[in-house]
């Protein structure tokens, strides 16, 4: 299935659509299929997600810029630098766990980290724009450890991270939810270059070598799709979509700790 370019690249656009209805990059529903359909092993499969999300996201900022301009992200720099002191230190060590894991543990601790990201999905992203949760010192320092905790997850599941990003702009620094998707993009790409840098020291790297043409039509289709996505996200009410879409990772989940 691998070499059926017609697959690779409607997976790809299926995916960027799910995503860009949610203001994601879809890697979280990009990495279970790589592991089950397409039949990459869990730490060849990160890697490889690894290597198409930044370009995802980087095409999103541009695609979000109608509504969201690049003014408005750059007057919000001290969010984006407080949360990336913390991420860009995450994003190593992961990548450096993850690495390091057996087959076994990576697919146990990927299963476990897309059923906390479903849970997320519920709960986090729909929550309403108020006053930041902390102020001063204590925001900065919390900043800081979530910024930690999502560098780590994304690097470990090879992730954007948008899902968990979301709701900590929203309810640590009280960010507008269409703001909170921006600046979590722009937190996202920086975060997954350094988990990326650190992945190409381990010679698992060298999938994407063999799967070069796989890689790039599966990412020109998770562009098209997320530009579709984008259009559509007027149309397709939330309320029914996060729950359908928890609901596809927690299905991934069981499916990829079924794959041990």
């Amino acid at each position: 299935m691998r070499d059926n370019t017609g697959a690779a690249f409607g997976a790809g656009a299926l995916i960027g659509a799910l995503g860009g209805l949610i203001g994601l990059g879809g890697a979280e529903f990009r990495l279970p299929l790589l592991i089950g359909a397409f039949q990459f092993a869990a730490l060849e499969a990160v890697i490889l997600n690894k290597a198409m999300s930044p370009v995802v996201v980087a095409f999103s900022l541009p695609f979000r810029a109608g509504t969201i301009s690049f003014g408005q992200i750059a007057a919000n720099w001290p969010i984006i630098v407080n949360l990336l002191a913390g991420s860009l230190i995450g994003a190593w060590f992961g990548a450096g766990w993850a690495t390091r894991l057996r087959s076994e543990t990576l697919y146990k601790v990927i299963a476990v980290l897309l059923v906390a990201i479903a849970i997320v999905l519920l709960v986090g992203h729909d929550a309403p724009a108020s006053q930041p949760l902390l102020t001063g010192t204590a925001q900065i320092v919390a900043g800081v450890a979530a910024g930690l905790v999502i560098g780590i997850v994304a690097a470990l599941l090879g992730v954007a991270g948008g899902e968990l990003l979301i709701p900590t702009l929203v309810l640590l620094f009280g960010a507008d939810i269409k703001l909170a998707g921006s600046l979590s993009l722009a937190v996202s790409l920086p975060t997954m270059l350094i988990g990326f840098s650190r992945y190409s020291r381990d010679q698992s790297f060298a999938v994407l070598g063999r799967n070069k043409a796989f890689v790039l039509i599966m990412a020109i289709g998770s562009i098209c799709g997320a530009f579709i996505g984008g259009y559509l996200l007027g149309i397709v009410p939330n309320a029914y979509l996060l729950p359908a879409l928890a609901a596809i990772l927690l299905i991934s989940a069981f499916k990829v700790w079924r794959h041990m």
